[in-house]
């Protein structure tokens, strides 16, 4: 059998957070702003959840909709809002930046990176926008003092986990053979669904990460946590393929 997968939620607020946690949920993942794509939440928003959940909490490090990271003030700004949710007692964040030609915005991502020293962190779906996946994951792991990702979070494809099915199938098998820049963990997410899940499995896939599909009623509504269940228990019940 294999072990138990990982399962993230996007969580908006306090209630996000008790449903997804009541649901199954292992991990969260912290943001404001859905209509921008999921930008970094106020200090006191994460301080709410924080004090709502005992489940780890990853914390959006993102100041405008796309992937770039903006000037060196806009750099800054970002790096004194991760200060400020360190000081707070965050200590797991998401980030990824790339310049306009699809490379990984090495600059933004090596201070921002600097500001939460010691944190574990995602690079987040701008990997499916990169020029060269591969030339990035090279990239961020060459960064001085091991302070790259600990995680990729992804769908294989900019169209969604359907398109990116045999990307994610692909890159597990290198992240297996220990090829250099592949030992992040593969996060799945980005129109993901139930029946994704055996193949992702199969191949050995263990960190699923969910938005719209916690929310039946759709983004106006909070996290379901009967939805989350049906999750967690999906995950739990698919082992290598076998079905639930």
């Amino acid at each position: 059998m294999s072990k138990r997968a990982l399962l993230e939620v996007i969580a908006l607020g306090p209630e996000d957070a008790i449903a997804a946690q009541a649901g199954g949920a292992d991990r969260l993942e912290l943001v404001t702003d859905m209509a921008a794509d999921g930008l970094t939440p106020p200090r006191a928003v994460f301080a709410a959840i924080r004090a709502a959940v005992d489940i780890p909490l990853r914390v959006m490090l993102r100041a405008a909709d796309g992937f770039a990271a903006g000037d060196a003030a806009d750099v800054a700004a970002l790096c004194a809002d991760a200060a400020a949710l360190r000081a707070e007692g965050a200590d797991e964040f998401v980030l990824g930046f790339l310049t306009p030609d699809g490379r990984p915005d090495l600059d933004a991502v090596r201070a921002v990176a600097a500001a939460i020293d010691g944190c574990r962190w995602t690079f987040h779906r701008a990997i499916d926008h990169a020029a060269d996946r591969d030339a990035l994951r090279r990239e961020l792991a060459g960064l001085p003092g091991g302070s790259g990702p600990d995680t990729y979070l992804t769908a294989g494809s900019a169209q969604g986990v359907e398109a990116g099915l045999g990307t994610l199938v692909a890159e597990q098998a290198r992240t297996a053979a220990g090829e250099a820049g592949y030992a992040p963990r593969i996060l799945v997410g980005g129109g993901l669904t139930l029946g994704h899940l055996p193949r992702l499995r199969a191949a050995g896939l263990d960190a699923f990460h969910i938005g719209g599909a916690a929310r039946p009623a759709g983004w106006s509504a909070p996290v379901d946590a009967a939805a989350v269940r049906e999750w967690r228990e999906a995950l739990d019940g698919v082992r290598d393929g076998v079905g639930v």
